[in-house]
């Protein structure tokens, strides 16, 4: 089905700003996938780009927008210039937007089988009676609280990810692993200040007051084991006695601050039983920090979705 723009079938997107098609009518399932093409008659910068999209992208030569199938020239696994696909809903339809890094972006996920943990958390809604409710996946991979790194840090991002989007009730954060793990000797940057636990706390303060100063809820997440994590590489300094001492004192706040109105506690779901502060072998992808598809799964199945739905 072909796009239009103000009814033409192509468009100049100005340095900056978003470009949106005229509405098609395009009937789709829950959980359905919608596969759109482009064609950039020039070579054209990505400006725009989810970089690990744990989806496999098909690059052609030519204008490929009207084949039905054809045979790429490459691959690649992240989502560029698309943003985002804007439904019809129901008056009284909802949305959940989850907030994230690399966990709930999916990274170590099974590239096209929807294994992330909000995948499967969608999956129950349409299940268990909140057919009305959408999951709108706001993680990106390396994403901190409060400094840049893999793009820009949640207080900077918070409007643009969260409140942008339609008929939001609740917004799900998981971050700040990488605010502890990325600075410090022999980590991803050595060079960046590294925060103490009331930094990361007072960066989720600030979300918090925001989501709570639009109506929205606010559901936090403890963070997960990373004893460990990215040992043997250069990177393996990531994870530190110290900085296990803060994820412990960030996850003890988020447990116990009440302004939040939910609370799911991945920490424990995780874990392995037999081996403290460290992942379950059974849910450990090899890199000692991300969940494979058993983790993900596990992780979904444990939430209560009384949490994440008002039942105001």
């Amino acid at each position: 089905m072909p796009l239009t723009f103000g009814g033409q079938s192509s468009a100049v997107i100005p340095p900056g700003a978003p470009l949106i098609s005229d509405p098609v009518d395009l009937a789709t399932k829950p959980l359905s996938s919608v596969a759109v093409s482009f064609y950039m008659p020039k070579k054209t910068g990505i400006t725009s780009v989810h970089w690990d999209g744990v989806q496999t992208g098909y690059i052609g030569s030519g204008d490929k927008t009207k084949d039905a199938d054809f045979k790429a020239d490459s691959t690649r696994r992240s989502r560029i210039f698309l943003s985002g696909i804007l439904t019809n809903a129901k008056p009284d339809s909802t949305a959940i937007v989850f907030f994230g890094d690399s966990i709930t972006d999916g990274n170590c996920s099974t590239p096209d089988k929807n294994n992330r943990w909000p995948d499967h958390i969608a999956e129950r809604l349409q299940a268990e009676g909140h057919p009305d409710v959408a999951v709108v996946n706001e993680a990106y991979s390396g994403d901190r609280v409060l400094t840049h790194g893999m793009g820009t840090n949640a207080l900077s991002r918070f409007d643009m990810s969260v409140l942008s989007h339609p008929r939001v009730s609740t917004v799900v954060m998981m971050m700040g692993i990488n605010d502890i793990g990325w600075p410090g000797k022999d980590a991803i940057t050595p060079s960046d200040p590294e925060p103490t636990a009331d930094d990361v706390i007072a960066g989720y303060k600030q979300i918090i007051d925001r989501a709570h100063e639009h109506g929205l809820r606010f559901v936090g997440v403890t963070l997960t084991p990373f004893v460990d994590t990215f040992k043997g590489l250069p990177t393996q300094g990531y994870y530190t006695p110290e900085k296990e001492a803060i994820r412990e004192q960030v996850n003890a706040w988020i447990r116990a601050h009440k302004t939040a109105d939910g609370l799911i506690d991945f920490d424990k779901v995780v874990e392995d039983p037999n081996n403290a502060k460290h992942i379950n072998p059974a849910y450990n992808c090899g890199d000692n920090l991300h969940p494979n598809d058993a983790g993900y799964a596990a992780m979904a199945k444990a939430v209560d979705l009384g949490v994440l739905v008002s039942t105001k």
